[in-house]
Parts: structure tokens; sequence; C-alpha cells
């Protein structure tokens, strides 16, 4: 074994990952690479040709990657794990009227313990992945997630999730680099075809990002069992009939097959009654928000209101100043301002500078 320890490098067959491997076997890790197959189109019913992370050429490339620099790469199929649990969940919340975050759910309930697990057996001190963030210990001993160097790569919102424990054995190689300089390394590195590799924002279980035509494939029936409920505005008055509350979103305005002399959104979804809620944009708007299923990162616990801090409300959002008070397993948010299109299902992230304090999911 080398002097810096064994490390298991998730190796999706893309840029980053597979900079991430050739980095950490330079530094003098003894690096062995994982691919996880999470999934396979055919069962989605898609007829779409496989891309991202779980196709075959996605494979062979993190293989051959490998191959070429002397160290092991493995397939670890966990389709039914992935599927039992990442998959029932996205179909369970679209069912309840709420917006998921499979991306989330992945991370902290899949991908890390299937790693963790595989890197035990493989007498593995370390786990290392391509995301774009920094992890650091403090004097308390915790472990802490910040923004990587690059903003608009940073994906430090997903990993809210991710345990103390499975945080003491991670490594995120690319925290301190730009995307920009990672493809430059691939083609340093003599990988021009890695370089160009375009990128993947879909959900990688829904490859044409038709989020309603899986459902539709995954619940037997679900059209015929939603379609003809109510459209109606906040006072209750009913203005058309809609395809199935499933199938619309909060903040959505386009595709709901009805005209208005001014722009009409989704402002609530009651799937109790398979009722949708129009209203105008300032409907949309709120000053407070409640997170469930609390991961606290940074601090053991807030007992105190905290102020100052930023508030993530979607992947892509610049976030909000706010205060947060924790009130048993929720926190309570209260924002500096009147924030849109708060959707229950997604992740709330919040944020101390470039520290991740924690994160839940909205209410």
């Amino acid at each position: 074994m080398s002097k810096k320890g064994r490390i298991l490098v998730a190796m999706s067959g893309g840029v980053d990952s597979s900079v991430a491997a050739v980095m950490l076997h330079e530094q003098g890790y003894e690096v062995i690479g994982l691919t996880m197959k999470t999934w396979d189109y055919a069962t989605s019913g898609s007829s779409s040709k496989e891309t991202g992370c779980c196709s075959l050429d996605s494979i062979n490339d993190a293989r051959t990657l490998a191959v070429n620099y002397g160290f092991p790469h493995y397939i670890l199929d966990i389709r039914d794990e992935f599927g039992d649990f990442v998959i029932d969940n996205f179909v369970d919340e679209y069912l309840a009227g709420r917006t998921p975050n499979p991306c989330v759910l992945c991370n902290t309930h899949i991908k890390w313990e299937a790693l963790l697990k595989r890197a035990n057996k493989l007498d593995c001190e370390f786990i290392a992945t391509g995301h774009y963030a920094n992890i650091r210990q403090q004097d308390s001993g915790r472990y802490v997630i910040s923004k990587g160097k690059d903003e608009n790569k940073d994906q430090s919102y997903v990993l809210w999730g991710v345990s103390q424990e499975n945080l003491s054995r991670t490594q995120f190689p690319l925290g301190s680099f730009a995307k920009s300089e990672i493809r430059q390394m691939a083609l340093d590195m003599g990988q021009e075809e890695l370089a160009k590799k375009s990128e993947s924002y879909e959900i990688c279980f829904v490859p044409d990002n038709d989020y309603r035509a899986f459902l539709k494939h995954k619940v037997e029936d679900l059209e015929q069992r939603v379609a003809g409920g109510n459209f109606i505005t906040s006072n209750g008055m009913v203005v058309g009939q809609h395809k199935g509350y499933p199938f619309y979103t909060i903040g959505q305005r386009k595709g709901l097959g009805i005209a208005f002399g001014e722009p009409m959104f989704v402002t609530q979804i009651l799937p109790e009654s398979n009722t949708v809620v129009l209203g105008r944009a300032d409907e949309l708007e709120r000053k407070e928000a409640m997170v469930r299923n609390l991961n606290l990162v940074k601090y053991e616990s807030i007992h105190e209101p905290m102020d100052n801090v930023v508030t993530k409300i979607r992947y892509k959002d610049a976030g909000m100043l706010s205060t947060i008070v924790q009130e048993k397993d929720k926190m309570r948010v209260v924002f500096d301002h009147n924030v849109s299109a708060i959707a229950p299902g997604q992740s709330a992230v919040f944020y101390e500078g470039n520290d991740l304090l924690g994160g839940g999911f909205l209410c």
C-alpha cells in the first residue's frame, strides 16, 4: 500500500471524476476506480439512446482510463437499491403533490453508503468523488463542506445530507479548481475526447427529461386516475380542468393549457382533491418556509436564532439572506425579503459564508 493510503474513487466516465482519479493517482494514493450502475433506460420506458453515467460507453470510458493508468476498476450494480429508494421516492413525492430532489437522496442514502461498503471490503481508507466542493475538519472535530472554487459548478447544495461519519472518509479533489482548469488537465493528459465531453443536467433515470412520461410509465393508469381535476384561483373559482396534479410543479407557467388575460402560475397543489391552484406572480411570494428532515453539517445543533444565513431553495438559486430558527426536528426560515416559488419537496440549504451549515426538504 502507498504511503498516502488506498482510496476508492467513484468514476462515472465523465471528465470530472476521471481527472479526480488521475489526480489522486499522481499524488501517490493507491487508487481503485468504481463505477456504479444505478439505472438502465430499458426499464424506464424510454426509447432514447443511453447517455450519461449509467451508459455502457461511460462505463467503458472509466475502465479504459483506469487500465491506461494502471489502477484497478470495478463495476457495482446498485440498480435494486437505487430503484427501491430513489425511484420509489421520486414517484411517491409527485403523487403527494411535492417536487422531489432525487440527487440529494441518491448521494445521501445510496452512493455514499455503496461506496463506503465497497471501500471497507477493499481495505480503502478513503473515498473520493468528482464533486466541486471542499471539505475540512474543524477544531470541534466536525467535518464541514464548503463551496467549490468555481461558483458556477459548486455542488455543495446536493451534499447537505451526507453524514459526519461518511464525510470523515471523503475527499473532493476538484474543490479548489475551476471547470475550465479540469478540462485543461484532461487535455494535458492526452484525453481530448474526455476534455470535450458534454455534461448532462437531466435526472439520470429520466433520460429524455420528461418526468411526466416517466410517471405514466411507472404508475399504471395514472392519467386516467388523475385527469379532469380542477384548476382554481386562490379565491376558489374554477377556471378550467387540468391533466392531473402530479404533472404540475410550483411556479409553472407554461403548458397549463388555459389562457388568461395575464400571466398565471401554479401556486399550490392539492393532491387530496386533485386540484391545482393558479395565481399571479405575487401570489408565489413567501417570507417564511419550514424545512424537515434536517441534517446539520457545520454545527451539531443551532440553539439560538441565527441571522445573516444565506438559504438556497433550488440548485441554481443565488440564495437569500435569512434568519434560521431550529424548532425540534424542523428549521424555520425567515427570509429578509420575499422569495418566489417555494416548492415542497425541494431542498433548502443553509450557508454561513462559504460553509454549508446543513439543509433539509421544504415542507
